[in-house]
């Protein structure tokens, strides 16, 4: 009868490595085989941990909206109509976390509740549809281990890029009572949102949120004060501050549901 080579299994959580002893090893070669021995154990956890162990996290987010601009009230948060979206995170360590968005709302403004004389005067109104896509990194500011089953809260900050879909608005008959906004086509461009807000788990299924999402945009046409692109060289079509880009804001609650496996931890 021949001799049994023993086996040697190393097991990962998501994987099963078994070799053989084909070859028997010299007393001088066994502290190279525990070496290589010691990098692959090492050498799948990490793939373990980057390719599937952190929590994932996807939900929704439900508030309102509001415009900084050219037109109407000078006040930076100023909810006026609905916004929502989804999001999803992915939690690379308690202080980390990738994360993208949908959101969808109409930027609504109105001059008849503002301190500038002038523009109550103006009286001008203007609505325009956005859908936006964005990502980044977010940042707590404590750790946020979605592992423990203690409930946890954290501030946090989000730094990204956005590309979001607009209106192409102009006015008619500007300056005068029948001053009217048209939207003669849509167009695309790019944003820098930043979100400041505060996150709860009152356990690890779920993740409650309340935030502040600033956008910066890269178009001074939000509210049709300067159609650049549609009527670059009529002047009287432009108002307010040409050389402002317009920026606007979402502020409201996130609720996420979480998922995924449990890291793993590589000891030395």
């Amino acid at each position: 009868m021949g001799t049994r080579r023993p086996k040697h299994t190393i097991e990962l959580g998501f994987t099963r490595l078994t070799y053989t002893n084909e070859i028997p090893l010299k007393k001088g070669s066994q502290s190279v085989f525990m070496r290589i021995k010691k990098f692959l154990l090492i050498a799948f956890c990490f793939m373990g941990f980057w390719g599937q162990a952190q929590f994932h996290e996807l939900g929704a987010v439900l508030g309102r909206s509001n415009y900084i601009g050219d037109v109407g009230s000078a006040r930076y948060v100023y909810p006026r109509k609905m916004a929502y979206g989804v999001l999803y995170r992915y939690n690379v360590n308690t202080r980390y976390s990738l994360r993208a968005g949908f959101a969808l709302t109409t930027l609504f403004e109105n001059e008849n509740n503002t301190n500038d004389l002038n523009r109550f005067r103006r009286g001008y109104e203007f609505e325009n549809e956005i859908q936006e896509v964005h990502a980044g990194m977010e940042f707590n500011f404590v750790d946020f281990n979605l592992h423990d089953d203690a409930a946890q809260i954290t501030p946090y900050l989000f730094l990204g890029l956005s590309y979001f879909r607009y209106d192409l608005l102009s006015i008619e008959s500007p300056n005068t009572p029948d001053a009217t906004f048209v939207s003669n086509r849509k167009d695309q461009t790019f944003g820098f949102p930043v979100f400041l807000g505060a996150k709860w788990n009152p356990n690890p299924l779920f993740v409650i949120g309340l935030e502040l999402g600033v956008r910066y945009t890269l178009t001074d046409n939000l509210d049709g004060s300067n159609p650049q692109v549609e009527f670059p060289d009529i002047p009287e079509l432009k108002f307010g501050n040409v050389g402002n880009n317009d920026w606007f804001v979402f502020t409201g609650l996130t609720i996420s549901f979480t998922f995924g496996d449990l890291p793993c931890y590589c000891k030395e």
